[in-house]
């Protein structure tokens, strides 16, 4: 669901300064040996962990599911009123997400409407996601397409296609000044934006960063499911800080996966101004149910769930 990392979060149309989570393809000079590969993952990796200011990654990723193990279980995610930051902050370290209601109804950009992107915004360059995008969510290679977004919205209306194009995890600046982020998080990563129609999907996978989500227009379904569970999900290291799975809790496969059966699996509607905070660790699964608008941002700090566990804190 910025700029420091990597595959997950790379759908960056080409705008001038936009950082971007996919790395470049490999020029055909460039080494692509086992060991200059290991060197650039250390060495990202130490990026990522400087940023948050943990002493390393693997350390953070194994705190937070051994954390999640001692959760209490729950079936629903609860719903909330509007919350201040100290009230967030202390709800966040209880390690489970939860839905703030009425926050995101007050922004500007939701009291636009979708004809809105035809009218103002029709010239914003932006990459879509076509073809099979879920089976190939985290490779690097998936087919990107790059157009205007009328171009985008007119492939929408077309209706071409068993899975509708989407528009995922792009930095749209000119919609920022329209959004009033709270200050959850001491540090942010820039606002991401996902566009689409009814059956869009990001498949199962989880972010080593807690996270809000803000459901701008429409309606979406999202399936959780905790940090520690990962051992039933057959989970794919896409980098440090993002591990897809290929199960499918809509459509779920136990004979291909058996031990998926023992993953808790939470279903949760998001609607037009709800927030939703996914923990640190937490794998979810967003459809949309309606053409929507959602956005995001993701804490660059050691998650509310660990507490600030002085093991993982980088010395200043």
């Amino acid at each position: 669901m910025s700029a420091d990392k990597n595959l997950e979060r790379g759908d960056q149309a080409p705008q001038p300064r936009v950082g971007t989570r996919s790395p470049p393809p490999l020029a055909a000079s460039r080494s692509t040996s086992p060991v200059d590969a290991i060197a650039r993952k250390q060495a990202r990796e130490q990026r990522d962990a400087q940023v948050r200011g943990v002493t390393s990654i693997d350390a953070m990723r194994n705190a937070i599911k051994r954390v999640a193990r001692d959760l209490p279980a729950i079936t629903a995610v609860p719903r909330l009123g509007m919350l201040d930051a100290k009230a967030f902050r202390a709800q966040a370290a209880k390690g489970l997400p939860f839905l703030i209601t009425g926050m995101v109804e007050r922004w500007p950009l939701s009291a636009l409407t979708p004809q809105t992107l035809r009218e103002r915004f029709s010239h914003l360059q932006v990459r879509a996601r076509v073809g099979d995008y879920i089976n190939t969510a985290f490779a690097a290679d998936r087919a990107m397409q790059d157009m205007t977004m009328l171009e985008y919205l007119d492939l929408v209306a077309a209706g071409a296609g068993d899975l509708p194009p989407y528009l995922g995890n792009l930095e749209l600046r000119e919609l920022n000044s329209l959004c009033y982020w709270p200050a959850y998080f001491s540090k942010m990563g820039p606002p991401r934006f996902w566009l689409g129609p009814a059956g869009t999907v990001t498949p199962l996978h989880c972010d080593y960063d807690d996270n809000i989500f803000a459901q701008i227009w429409g309606t979406k379904r999202i399936f959780l499911a905790p940090p520690h569970h990962d051992e039933f999900l057959y989970p794919n290291e896409a980098n440090a800080i993002l591990f897809g799975s290929p199960f499918d809790p809509e459509a779920p496969d136990f004979d291909k996966f058996p031990m998926a059966r023992q993953a808790t699996t939470i279903e949760c509607i998001v609607g037009p101004g709800d927030m939703l905070y996914v923990p640190a660790g937490w794998y979810h699964q967003v459809r949309a149910l309606t053409f929507s608008l959602s956005a995001n941002r993701w804490a660059r700090a050691v998650p509310y769930s660990l507490g600030g566990e002085p093991s993982l804190v980088q010395r200043r």
